[in-house]
């Protein structure tokens, strides 16, 4: 059993991540990259000792276990290779014109240097690749930032676990002390929080719980970045022309993308909208009830769920098509609701809130004046979905316009679920969706969270940072302005 950090432990975190925060600053790009590298072959060689772990702490099937571990080693030597191409640093240089038309300018460069510590607060639905070694901490180390990183207690042995490996592979790889440090308990998290000495957050979670944080962040004499991902529902519009084309499709892909994992994935899509006459509720009723009942990954989840399907499904004017709700030893199985659009309109603050789980709601919608009544209804959404056909670009075009003031990703004819790590993601969304709708917490963009920009005006070469200077000796990208 772990037990929660005391007030002299947190203190000894945060000082050895002040402490470390210069140095780890201070390694070169392909020096940090070394360190993420070092990390990732530790985790990779400690599958078979931490997948037993995780697996009786969650309840979740060994092989998505597995394979959520290769995604944080994945994303780990990922952002290794954003450091090595140096990109990320946006060097630019505007060399000194005597005679612009405003006048005689200086010399500018400009590049982003780390934040200084961050506390990341590890997830639950995600044991490895949101949590202790996750996205997160990936990105926040790429930067150069130290993390003290607050453990779920969902997955305690493993967070333990876990973090001693991390911090043994950053120190054998040459990181500074005090470059991870890991935290257990709510009062550990918010007096952290609060502590100058941490420069940001970050957070995947609830609405409730996020904004509670977010709040503090930003209540603070020196208020600070906070990066949460709450909540989501992930609205998928379905055209008349791709349920002619391929409803039988449509329906597989829908009961499989809400009923992965259990409904407990931030991108679960939660409404499925149809036109009217689809002519797909028994089928999609039969998908579901072919869906067993699974394990979810802890009590107050489970208990969530239950309360939500339970409100949800007495709405006035909402119908159950597969009745699921939740049974012993933290099993739920998945429910399917149906309404229409002007229910949903009515019935907003009931329906539009997220449902951690695997229930899901099909609104049937009475032309283009619904379809975009009903998207306009929306707040922030990681993702907003729209499935079509060729020739429905009339219906489809002004949809995404009003998709796009209120997602962060837009799919077509695909499913939300996944969600790559590449450069090109997008992962984030106006608030409730996140607190903070220019950043993403996957993809290359993440480590921009953990950066602020610096102008050096005049500066001799030998005091720029390399990344700046004319004969870069780091070889990163730079943007000369005037050669």
């Amino acid at each position: 059993m772990t037990t929660d950090t005391t007030a002299g432990g947190l203190d000894a975190v945060l000082a050895a991540a002040a402490a470390a925060a210069q140095l780890l600053a201070a390694l070169r790009p392909r020096e940090r990259a070394a360190l993420l590298t070092a990390v990732a072959d530790a985790l990779d060689a400690a599958a078979d000792e931490l997948v037993p772990l995780a697996r009786e702490e969650s309840g979740l099937p060994e092989g998505r276990l597995r394979g959520e571990l290769l995604r944080t080693t994945v994303q780990l030597r990922f952002f290794a290779g954003v450091l090595e191409d140096g990109g990320y640093l946006h060097a630019v240089i505007d060399r000194p014109q005597p005679d612009t038309p405003l006048g005689s300018r200086p010399d500018l460069r400009r590049m982003l240097v780390p934040l200084g510590p961050v506390l990341v607060f590890a997830a639950s639905n995600f044991p490895f690749a949101f949590s202790v070694a996750g996205a997160d901490t990936a990105s926040a180390l790429a930067a150069g930032c130290p993390v003290v990183l607050k453990a779920h207690p969902g997955h305690p042995r493993l967070s333990l676990r876990t973090g001693e490996l991390v911090a043994r592979a950053l120190h054998a790889a040459g990181a500074p002390e005090g470059s991870f440090g890991l935290v257990f308990g709510l009062d550990a998290g918010r007096d952290a929080l609060t502590d100058p000495r941490i420069k940001a957050g970050a957070f995947t979670g609830s609405v409730p719980a996020g904004r509670a944080l977010f709040d503090l962040a930003g209540a603070r004499p020196v208020p600070i970045p906070f990066y949460g991902e709450l909540g989501s529902l992930n609205p998928v519009f379905v055209t008349p022309g791709a349920v002619a084309a391929r409803g039988a499709e449509v329906v597989d892909g829908y009961v499989a993308s809400f009923t992965l994992g259990t409904g407990q994935f931030c991108t679960k899509p939660g409404l499925l909208f149809l036109p009217q006459q689809h002519s797909l509720e028994e089928a999609l009723a039969q998908a579901v009830r072919a869906v067993p009942a699974a394990r979810m990954l802890h009590p107050g989840i489970h208990e969530g769920y239950r309360k939500r399907s339970s409100a949800m499904s007495t709405v006035d004017g909402v119908r159950t098509l597969a009745k699921g709700g939740t049974g012993e030893e933290l099993t739920a199985a998945p429910t399917l609701l149906a309404t229409d659009v002007r229910t949903l309109l009515r019935h907003q603050d009931a329906l539009l809130q997220e449902a951690f789980g695997p229930l899901s709601v099909v609104v049937n919608y009475e032309g283009q004046d619904e379809l975009l009544a009903a998207a306009e209804a929306f707040e922030g959404n990681l993702t907003a979905t729209v499935h079509a056909e060729p020739g429905e670009t009339d219906l489809v075009r002004p949809l995404l316009a009003r998709l796009r003031e209120r997602a962060g990703r837009l799919v077509f004819n695909a499913w939300p679920t996944g969600v790559a790590v590449t450069e090109a993601m997008h992962h984030g969304g106006p608030y409730p969706a996140t607190t903070a709708v220019l950043h993403t917490s996957v993809g290359s963009a993440a480590i921009g969270r953990f950066l602020r920009p610096v102008s050096y005006q005049g500066m001799p070469q030998d005091l720029l940072p390399e990344a700046l200077r004319d004969d870069n000796p780091l070889v990163v990208p730079q943007r000369v302005n005037h050669a």
